[in-house]
């Protein structure tokens, strides 16, 4: 009901069923110019407040933190890892390890400690997923076989 609202109200961006599905690249910009000026706008109502200043950055950096998680979930929906790099998961992973272990050593705020743990946890997960499908391949299922009159969609 709410999205429908919304799509009436001329924000059919907004319908969670078609939301990243732009019909044209137009589309996308005034999405991303809309959400920019609504965010800069509170943005800039609240930059005295130091409880919103501070959410905001931890959003930032959980959302930093959160870059491996679709591809994680990727890889346990199909039960593989093919067509990724290790290589880059590796690189990753150091990368993300030497730079939480700064944040740690300089005694960064907590954020900053807590989303770089998060961050290496995730990529920790994702080479583990490489190994474990890599030594139990998933056998390819087998194609579906069409009738010869018919056609496929």
């Amino acid at each position: 009901m709410r999205s429908q609202l919304l799509i009436l109200l001329g924000f059919p961006y907004f319908d969670p069923h078609h939301f990243w599905q732009w019909s044209s690249f137009s589309d996308y910009v005034q999405c991303v110019l809309a959400f920019t000026g609504v965010a800069g706008y509170i943005t800039y109502l609240s930059i005295d407040s130091a409880l919103f200043v501070e959410t905001l950055g931890f959003l930032a950096v959980l959302t930093e933190a959160m870059l491996g998680v679709p591809q994680l979930y990727r890889n346990h929906r199909h039960q593989s890892t093919e067509g990724m790099s290790i290589k880059m998961v590796l690189m990753w992973t150091s990368g993300d390890a030497f730079k939480t272990a700064y944040f740690l050593l300089k005694g960064a705020p907590l954020q900053f400690s807590v989303c770089g743990l998060l961050q290496v946890l995730v990529d920790l997960a994702i080479l583990g997923q490489a190994y474990a499908f890599a030594r139990h391949p998933q056998k390819p299922a087998p194609h579906a076989v069409h009738p010869t009159g018919t056609k496929a969609l």
